[in-house]
């Protein structure tokens, strides 16, 4: 009886891959037909006409309960470990989600409750903790050392993924409450024992601010086509509203690196808020205060929105914009846009 050949799993892994290729550009209208892509790709016909049907790749096919392919569940649990070293460990609903929007590509059934669990105990590379809460006060205590993983993360991802300090951004928000006017000194009679009062239109209404920053100094309005490598890094804090799957499938779309900045840190960390807000939120007051010099009685969002402007291109002084470059020049020495050899407490107090 003839020895029985085995298959070369390394080469059946290429000729699906080859497959695959195919089949995307087959898809996409790059090959118009199956003769001619089993000729570019030299693949088997029948095997190309298989998995157009839906026949998945032997390699690939696992237990009737399992919702991802071997390699689907690899690559998501190389996202869940590459979010946790970036200071973003998911939450079981986020990982829910993400599985959720790979099952929706293929138009398969969305996963239980109980999926991440399972995938939990399968998996012996990741694991199920509850997230520390994080006292203030030990915060403060803990700083050097949080502070400096943060620095290492960033690092480690510069160097990972060649990213050029032109390509480093950090975004934050701010609110401003629309009617109050800035804190000045003013010329008063000498006679006068109280703090003068500076009327303002009272308007309490919160407007949110978002501003972005390169870490070479400049504030402009959109990155498209500014990217000078082939990765951009975005510093930001661990707000809620960036944990999602939608935001980091966007950064993945995008070739954009989040790394989340450690909690209760923005007052050392955030350029934003180390050396420009307080300078912005000044120019605004000023220019409420003009207006009401000119006689508005009330400030609403398009006085708002014509009054930020001015407070960000013309101040009485210097630009904004000149300030923004000399104060982030500065703070990013010492904050997360760019990052020291060695964290010295010292230098942040």
């Amino acid at each position: 009886m003839p020895p029985i050949r085995k298959k070369d799993p390394l080469k059946s892994a290429q000729i699906e891959g080859k497959i695959q290729l195919a089949i995307s550009d087959l898809k996409n209208g790059r090959i118009l037909n199956i003769r001619e892509a089993t000729r570019i790709y030299d693949i088997p016909r029948t095997t190309l006409r298989d998995r157009l049907k839906g026949i998945e790749y032997k390699g690939e096919k696992r237990a009737n309960h399992h919702k991802l392919t071997q390699s689907e569940e690899d690559s998501l649990v190389k996202w869940v470990l590459d979010l946790d070293r970036r200071g973003l460990p998911p939450r079981h609903s986020l990982v829910r989600d993400m599985v959720n929007y790979l099952l929706l590509q293929h138009g398969k059934p969305q996963v239980g409750k109980n999926w991440v669990t399972n995938l939990i105990k399968r998996r012996p590379e990741i694991d199920s903790k509850f997230a520390r809460k994080y006292n203030y006060e030990r915060a403060k205590c803990e700083d050097p050392k949080i502070i400096q993983e943060h620095f290492d993360r960033v690092r480690d991802a510069i160097s990972e993924y060649g990213i050029l300090p032109e390509d480093i951004y950090n975004f934050d928000e701010t609110g401003f409450a629309m009617g109050l006017c800035a804190t000045a000194k003013v010329i008063t009679g000498s006679d006068r024992y109280a703090r003068p009062k500076l009327l303002q239109p009272g308007n309490r209404e919160w407007v949110t601010a978002i501003e972005a920053t390169n870490s070479t100094g400049w504030a402009i309005p959109y990155i498209n086509g500014r990217s000078i490598g082939s990765y951009r890094m975005l510093i930001l804090d661990g707000h809620g509203s960036h944990l999602t799957a939608e935001f980091d499938r966007t950064c993945t779309e995008n070739n954009i690196i989040p790394i989340c900045m450690p909690p209760h840190s923005s007052h050392l960390l955030q350029p934003l808020d180390v050396g420009c807000f307080a300078v912005l939120k000044r120019h605004y007051g000023q220019q409420v205060e003009q207006r009401m010099r000119d006689g508005f009685n009330h400030i609403d969002k398009l006085d708002f929105l014509m009054a930020f402007p001015k407070a960000h291109t013309n101040p009485p002084s210097k630009s904004i914009k000149q300030y923004t470059i000399i104060l982030l020049t500065n703070t990013s020495k010492y904050t997360s846009i760019r990052t020291p050899d060695n964290y010295n407490k010292e230098t942040y107090k």
